[in-house]
């Protein structure tokens, strides 16, 4: 019986099992999210690698500005695989997704360093990071849809709050990676030949078989209801990208999608990205081992959290959640980085483990809630367009940002300034939704 048949005649709802769908979404969020961080928590390694010796904070700098390059191009992956995935079909793109991803990255871990190839060191770096961020356009707003679109009704908030978990449990694969390869992640190793010339290069290689085993599950299932529903139908956009701007009611749901995930910006990229980095700077002085411990601690908390949030926003809505969240970071963002920046290990994870909570509310809930906020014949471009935007802005650049405040201005509560007007602007801007967890997608 074809898919449409199946559609028709009620008998879709045999395949595929709902674990399956958890773990085909899931696992490309791993990848994704175990190849962005494995780059910003090894970015003082390849600082070393891939800049001359002299200069350590311009080189610090690079990098981070290679990171942050990577945002802007993510808006066009939005637009190329969005597109394609309202008219295709969600399935497709996020196969072709994941294959990107790891190649981009598994590309990085073969790079040569600057001492090779010179200033092509560092070029090819930033375009493998720009492949990087093409890819990892297309790849939150399709799983998250693709979740959201298999949930059952009335868990659609704890459903899409799985692929949250991978995604943190990916940044504490890179932690605890980054960690047991730190002791070759120090300018003396990496200079003095041996194992610790390349031992930098293993964490990004991981993206190998992350990639394959994404690409087995993908590949394996059929499209969602709600798109093989609207197919059938002969529902689905022509121009997806342009019906959606074409319409104020969309355009402002697509503002929404870019205001909303503001604190997003200093939670992920500034709270757990950034972290170590800042951990190991001058003013707090934390060796690369423990610094990663404090961040590795946090993620635990974060991944602990994530799913209660997921299930409240079920029961009292999406828009009491993260605006919960948005005023307990407002209100503990400083304290919690006082703690952080007292010197002391069992504070510095407290501090920490403190602001990853209070995020939970807000990243385990903001991806269902942007789905919620748009028609199933756009929701991928839309979605992914206001998404990544906002990711690009004020997400990517966090931690070059903060990396140049602090040396410039010596104050290093600038990421405790950055969280606090983030999740200020997200508050303000989760004010005007319209919540839709208590019904049914609309098609």
């Amino acid at each position: 019986m074809s898919v449409t048949q199946r559609i028709l005649t009620g008998t879709i709802d045999k395949a595929p099992s709902k674990r399956k769908v958890v773990v085909a979404g899931c696992i490309g969020i791993f990848a994704e999210l175990y190849d962005n961080g494995i780059f910003a928590f090894m970015a003082s390694a390849l600082a070393l690698v891939f800049f001359p010796a002299d200069g350590a904070t311009s080189a610090l700098v690079f990098v981070f500005a290679g990171y942050a390059v990577s945002f802007f191009v993510r808006p066009l992956g939005a637009v190329f695989f969005g597109f394609l995935g309202d008219k295709l079909g969600r399935q497709r793109m996020l196969v072709a997704v994941i294959m990107l991803i790891s190649v981009a990255t598994a590309g990085l871990g073969l790079l040569p360093p600057y001492s090779a190839i010179g200033i092509a060191a560092p070029i090819m770096m930033v375009l493998l990071r720009m492949l990087q961020g093409f890819s990892v356009g297309g790849e939150a707003a399709g799983a998250m849809t693709f979740l959201a679109e298999h949930a059952p009704e009335g868990k659609r908030g704890l459903h899409t709050s799985m692929a949250q978990i991978a995604s943190f449990a990916a940044l504490f694969t890179g932690t605890m990676v980054a960690f047991a390869m730190s002791p070759w992640l120090t300018a003396e190793a990496i200079a003095g030949g041996g194992f610790g010339a390349w031992a930098w290069r293993i964490p990004f290689l991981v993206a190998v078989p992350l990639g394959l085993a994404g690409w087995y599950i993908r590949r394996s299932l059929e499209d969602t209801p709600n798109f093989q529903k609207l197919q059938a139908e002969g529902g689905l956009a022509k121009n997806p990208l342009k019906e959606a701007f074409a319409s104020p009611v969309h355009r402002r749901a697509m503002l929404l999608a870019l205001l909303i995930p503001l604190m997003n910006a200093s939670g992920y990229y500034v709270l757990f990205s950034f972290m170590p980095t800042f951990l190991e700077g001058e003013q707090v002085g934390f060796d690369i081992g423990t610094a990663l411990l404090v961040t590795g601690s946090s993620l635990v908390a974060i991944c602990a959290a994530i799913p209660v949030m997921g299930w409240l926003s079920d029961k009292i809505g999406r828009k009491r959640v993260i605006a919960g969240a948005a005023i307990a970071m407002v209100i503990g963002a400083i304290p919690c980085y006082a703690l952080i920046a007292t010197q002391n290990l069992a504070l510095a994870i407290l501090g920490a483990c403190i602001m990853a909570v209070i995020f939970a509310g807000h990243t385990a809930v903001i991806h269902v809630l942007l789905v919620e906020l748009f028609l199933t014949r756009i929701r991928y471009s839309a979605y992914g367009v206001g998404y990544n935007v906002s990711s690009a802005l004020f997400g990517g650049t966090a931690p070059l940002l903060m990396t140049w405040l602090i040396d410039l201005t010596g104050n290093i509560y600038m990421p405790a300034f950055y969280a606090v007007l983030t999740a200020a602007a997200t508050f303000f801007a989760v004010l005007t939704v319209t919540d839709r967890a208590h019904v049914p997608l609309a098609d």
